[in-house]
């Protein structure tokens, strides 16, 4: 039986990751988040984010980076911030 590869998403949007940076939700909307992972501490044998970087960015590739920033915030845990990213995604998205 062939096993199709699913991607990662989270509340109707997909995941996305590259080291220590993780992308949520997809270019070809108008925003995307950008959560990068500043400081870990060992939990066992597991790496644990202890400081997290949230920003609501443009896609619009003419923009330069620090323009494209629209919103940005620091939470203590990667569940906080990915509680933040959801919201600023949708109302993003939604045109509220």
């Amino acid at each position: 039986m062939a096993s199709e590869k699913l991607p990662l998403s989270y509340k109707g949007h997909p995941l996305r990751r590259k080291d220590n940076l993780i992308y949520y939700g997809t270019m070809a909307e108008k925003y995307i988040i950008m959560l990068q992972v500043l400081a870990t501490r060992k939990v066992d044998d597991l790496e644990v984010a202890t400081k997290v970087s949230v920003q609501l960015q443009l896609t619009d590739p003419d923009l330069k980076s620090r323009d494209r920033v629209v919103k940005k915030s620091e939470k203590d845990n990667l569940y906080a911030a990915m509680d933040v990213a959801a919201v600023w995604l949708d109302r993003a998205l939604s045109g509220k």
